[in-house]
C-alpha cells in the first residue's frame, strides 16, 4: 500500500508530466498519470502527448503491465468516461487491475465526466483533491474554454522597472535579455495562439514562430489588424513557419492579397468595437478553431482591449533592471479610471531569468 507521502511526490511528478503536453493537446486537456504498485513502487507513467493520441492513463497502463494489478493511478484530471477517438480511461483503469485511483481535478466537460461513478460502481476506491490547485493551475486553459467557452489568455509584456516598453524615441530593441527572449519561446511553444495587434506588427514586422525548443507544435499567429493595413505582403508571419490568421473589421479591405500570396493567410472578418475589433468576437473564432490557450504579445492598445473586454486571465511580465524615464507604458486603457477600479493580481511566481525578473501572476476574482 503506498503512503501518503509516496502519493504526494507521484501526484507532483503526474503534474510535471501534464505540462510536457503543453501546446500539443488542444482542445483537449494536458493530463499525468503514474501508477504505483501494490508495494507504493512507480512502475508506469504517462502523459497525454497529443489530441487524438493515447491518453495519460493508457500511456501509464501500457508501461506498468502487470504490475498495475492491485494497485493505484495517480492521475491529474479525473479519468474520461466517454468514448471519443480513444476509449473511456475509467474502463481501461477497470480492466487493468487498478485497486485504488485518486485524482485532482474533477472533470467539468459533461460529455467526459462520471468517471469516478464508473470506476466506484466496480468496487474501486476513489479519491479526489490531491493538490487539486497545482493541477489546476497546468490545466487552467482547457479549464478556462470549458467553463467560460473561450480561450484561456496570458497577457505578455516586457518592460523596464520603471514600466516602459520603449524609450521616448520608439527604440525597444533590446529592453530585456537573451535568456528572457528565449523564455518567451517557451510561452509560444505552450500555447495554441499568439496575438499581436497592429501597432506591433508596424513597429516589428514580427515573426511570432516558435523557435529553439525541439519538437514544439507552432502556435496559431495571429494579427489583429482591424484597418487591413498592416500586414503587407512582405510581412514575416506569412511565410509558412507556422499558420497565421489576420483578423480584420467587416468592412475593411486588407492590403495583404489573399488570393493571390504564395503562403496563404486565412483571413477573418469581425465587427469593429471602439476603437478596433471586438475582442470576445475573436475569441469566439480561436475558439471554434480548437485554441483553448491565448499568447497575447501585443502592445499597449491591443492588451488594454483585452483587459477591457474581461479577456485577460494571466499576466507574465518580464520587468528589466532598466530605466528610461519617459516612452509609452506596457498598457494603455484597459476601462480602468480610478483606483477602485484597479485590477488585482495575485503574483504566483517571481523568477530570475538572467539578469531581468518573470513576474507571473493571475487575476483576483472581483467582490462584489
Amino acid at each position: 500500500m503506498a503512503t501518503a507521502v509516496a502519493e504526494a511526490a507521484a501526484m507532483r511528478h503526474a503534474i510535471t508530466l501534464a505540462a510536457r503536453g503543453l501546446g500539443s493537446t488542444s482542445p483537449n486537456p494536458v493530463v499525468g498519470c503514474v501508477v504505483l504498485d501494490a508495494a507504493g513502487e512507480s512502475v508506469g507513467e504517462g502523459w497525454h502527448q497529443r489530441a487524438g493520441g493515447p491518453h495519460a492513463e493508457v500511456h501509464a497502463l501500457r508501461a506498468a503491465g502487470e504490475r498495475a494489478r492491485g494497485g493505484t493511478a495517480l492521475v491529474t484530471l479525473e479519468p474520461c468516461n466517454h468514448t471519443g477517438r480513444t476509449g473511456p480511461c475509467a474502463q481501461a483503469l477497470i480492466d487493468a487491475g487498478i485497486a485504488r485511483v485518486v485524482y485532482a481535478v474533477g472533470d467539468p466537460n459533461p460529455t467526459a465526466t462520471g468517471g469516478a461513478q464508473t470506476l466506484r460502481a466496480a468496487g474501486i476506491p476513489v479519491e479526489q483533491g490531491l493538490l487539486e490547485a497545482a493541477a489546476a493551475e497546468v490545466n487552467a486553459a482547457w479549464l478556462t474554454s470549458v467553463r467560460l467557452g473561450r480561450p484561456h489568455v496570458t497577457w505578455k509584456y516586457a518592460a523596464t522597472l520603471d514600466g516602459r516598453i520603449a524609450a521616448a524615441d520608439g527604440t525597444s530593441r533590446w529592453i530585456t535579455s537573451a535568456e528572457a527572449r528565449a523564455d518567451v519561446h517557451r510561452l509560444r511553444a505552450e500555447c495554441d495562439a499568439v496575438v499581436v495587434g497592429s501597432g506591433t506588427q508596424r513597429a516589428d514586422d514580427p515573426h511570432l514562430a516558435v523557435r529553439g525548443i525541439e519538437g514544439a507544435v507552432q502556435p496559431l499567429r495571429v494579427v489583429v489588424d482591424t484597418n487591413g493595413t498592416a500586414v503587407t505582403p512582405d510581412a514575416r508571419v506569412l511565410d509558412d513557419a507556422a499558420p497565421t490568421l489576420i483578423a480584420v473589421a467587416d468592412d475593411a479591405t486588407p492590403a495583404y492579397d489573399t488570393e493571390n500570396a504564395e503562403n496563404a493567410a486565412n483571413v477573418v472578418r469581425l465587427p469593429r468595437a471602439e476603437g478596433g475589433l471586438d475582442i470576445r468576437t475573436l475569441l469566439d473564432v480561436l475558439h471554434a478553431r480548437g485554441v483553448r490557450s491565448v499568447l497575447l504579445e501585443g502592445g499597449p492598445t491591443l492588451a488594454g482591449a483585452f483587459v477591457a473586454a474581461g479577456a485577460v486571465d494571466r499576466v507574465v511580465g518580464y520587468l528589466a533592471p532598466v530605466l528610461l524615464g519617459a516612452g509609452p507604458a506596457a498598457l494603455t486603457g484597459g476601462g480602468i479610471t480610478t483606483i477602485t477600479e484597479a485590477l488585482r493580481l495575485d503574483v504566483s511566481e517571481t523568477v530570475r531569468i538572467g539578469p531581468d525578473l518573470r513576474i507571473t501572476a493571475t487575476l483576483v476574482a472581483k467582490e462584489h
